[in-house]
């Protein structure tokens, strides 16, 4: 990978947990979006509280690439343990900033990487106590960094005013450290650097936001009134979005009085049982974990199953398994949120890839459970989650309405329609339902999480059981004709494919570009759902080999995808990525390329130009 330009680099901020960098490093992605520039930003940290290598990737792409790339153009290495590993990531010909109050020895440098040091302590020895020398130093290298990458220091300083707002005493200190590291860059070094920012207007109306707030908000939009929730990384903050969102849109304007119930239970088992019985009231309910807690719920996830009740689970991904990498992503869960609970059960997954879909499919998850009343999953991952995201506004339709599916209401219960709980009337697998208290005296039932019939009554008889669980895998049927369709992204007529879905999506993009760059052109599909559709099965029958890209280490969505279809086990081919850090297009070029000699009828790149 060669060093980018202007509009088009990658930095790394490398630091030490808990020293304060965080605050820092959004500062400078901020200062690149201000400018009008497309960028990404990947917060890569311990769960520790503190001592071990954090790391801020900041990709400014005026071509709009917003996933990882793989290398770095530049790195800042503030932390002496990872300093090694920092300075072999940056590209031949790129940069590393680095704190020069003490010398750096010869054995640490690259000869093809130029060395930029700057004695940021020094800068900031005003400061006695150490911590805020610490956080000093980091605003420090965002104004060297102002002046290397050529960053509007009048958008900086504004957004220090922001950033500690109402809090006079702090602004002063930190334009100032931020001042000084500007001088100190632009008296040390040429300015700017080959790699630098240039104001464009490449951003439109995008805006910066996190997958689990725009799952939070995409609740509050489909009507969900209960929110219950045990504390977890990475899905916490979802649920306390969805609180912040409630608290805006959903009180009472005369009493003041909440329209919601947010939850904070004991474990996760208590959650999504608290879950269940406010959805079988007839409130739309749900509760965020991550695969520890779906582990945990497995039992009540058979039972809103067995027993019909619409649920929704948003499964923020990390790395497992047991308490594995709490703050790594991964995606590991396909299976365990596939097949939850025991015996024989099938349960809808949406995978969102943006932010964006976060907040539509949030939406359809709720339409989708009550329709099929079972429960439902939404898969994101900590990286779609807790990361900052470009992504469009999103759009309402204010013709919404909630899909509630075969509810019988009080006139057709008072009219003597007939009503047996697990009755299929229409053929599609799907029996009707009543709310409690609709009706003083008709559409009554049990909620039977033991073998019943189709009347909903007591059984153990095996023809009566098959009859029903036979139903449900009916019911899974009609599922794969409502839930959102597969997209084909690429379609050059190759006769070799990938096959992705969530957060794999932007860096798959752009290995795309590479490896037609290289003389292979590959048709390209992104799965947003299972059930899988008949286009997804299409799709792998017109290809002689489909690469199933994932985030794990046992090919899970391609286990699942070979139990559903019954291709030829050779057909589907897996590229893994599953160290915790979210993948990079370097990978999927590099590793695709392993599998596949380049297409030499295919002009390259080059040639074409």
């Amino acid at each position: 990978m060669t060093v980018g330009g202007v509009n088009e680099f990658v930095i790394r901020c490398a630091n030490v947990n808990g020293t304060g960098s965080a605050s820092a490093n959004n500062l400078l992605a901020k200062a690149f979006y201000r400018m009008g520039l497309p960028i990404a930003a990947k917060n890569m940290f311990p769960s520790n509280i503190q001592g071990l290598p954090t790391w801020f990737e900041v990709r400014v792409s005026e071509a709009g690439h917003t996933g990882r790339r793989g290398s770095m153009d530049l790195v800042v290495a503030m932390n002496p343990q990872s300093f090694r590993e920092d300075v072999a990531g940056v590209c031949a010909g790129g940069y590393v900033l680095y704190d020069s109050t003490k010398p750096l020895p010869s054995k640490m440098k690259r000869d093809d990487v130029r060395f930029l040091g700057l004695p940021f302590i020094e800068m900031v020895q005003e400061h006695k106590d150490q911590r805020i020398r610490l956080l000093m130093k980091n605003i420090a290298y965002v104004g060297a960094l102002s002046a290397l990458l050529q960053i509007d220091m009048e958008v900086v300083t504004t957004l220090v005013g922001e950033q500690f707002k109402g809090k006079a005493k702090l602004i002063e200190p930190n334009v100032a450290a931020l001042e000084a590291g500007h001088e100190a860059a632009l008296e040390a070094f040429d300015c700017p650097l080959p790699i630098r920012a240039e104001r464009r207007e490449a951003i439109g109306e995008k805006i910066l936001v996190t997958g689990n707030d725009a799952a939070a908000l995409g609740c509050v939009y489909a009507g969900a009134t209960v929110a219950a929730w045990y504390p977890i990384t990475p899905s916490t903050s979802l649920a306390e979005g969805f609180e912040k969102y409630c608290e805006k849109f959903r009180m009472e304007e005369e009493s003041g009085r909440n329209r919601f119930a947010v939850v904070q239970v004991e474990d996760e088992l208590a959650a999504i049982g608290v879950v269940i019985g406010a959805a079988w009231n007839g409130a739309r309910a749900f509760t965020a974990t991550s695969g520890p807690g779906v582990s945990l719920m497995g039992e009540f996830i058979g039972l809103a199953y067995y027993a019909e009740i619409p649920v929704v689970l948003f499964d923020i991904q990390r790395a497992g398994p047991s308490t594995g990498m709490p703050t790594r992503t991964q995606q590991g869960d396909v299976l365990a949120a596939a097949w939850a609970s025991h015996g024989d059960t099938k349960h809808v997954l949406l995978f969102p890839s943006t932010p964006t879909e976060c907040f539509e499919f949030a939406v359809i998850a709720f339409d989708l459970a009550e329709r099929l009343q079972t429960p439902v999953f939404v898969m994101s991952d900590l990286d779609l989650g807790m990361n900052t995201w470009l992504s469009e506004p999103f759009a309402w339709d204010e013709n919404y309405r909630p899909d509630r599916g075969k509810v019988l209401g009080y006139d057709a219960l008072e009219a003597g329609k007939p009503f047996y709980r697990y009755l299929d009337v229409d053929g599609d697998g799907i029996p009707y339902r009543t709310l409690p208290g609709t009706h003083p005296s008709r559409g009554a039932w049990f909620a039977r999480g033991s073998g019943h019939d189709k009347y909903g009554l007591y059984t153990e008889d095996h023809d009566k059981y098959q009859e029903n669980v036979d139903r449900l895998l009916k019911k899974f049927a009609t599922a794969a004709t409502l839930v959102p369709e597969s997209i084909v992204e690429a379609n050059p007529g190759s006769d070799a494919a990938v096959l992705y879905f969530g957060t794999t999506t932007e860096p798959m993009r752009e290995a795309l570009e590479g490896l037609a760059a290289r003389g292979i052109a590959l048709d390209a599909l992104r799965l947003r759902a299972f059930p899988f559709s008949a286009k997804t099965f299409q799709f792998i029958e017109a290809h002689e080999t489909v690469f199933v890209i994932e985030q794990n280490r046992d090919a899970q969505l391609r286990t699942l995808l070979l139990a559903e279809c019954g291709f030829a086990p050779e057909k589907l081919v897996s590229i893994l990525h599953y160290g915790g850090m979210p993948v990079t297009a370097d990978f999927l070029v590099e590793t695709i390329l392993a599998h596949r000699a380049p297409d030499t009828s295919l002009p390259s790149a080059e040639a074409a130009s």
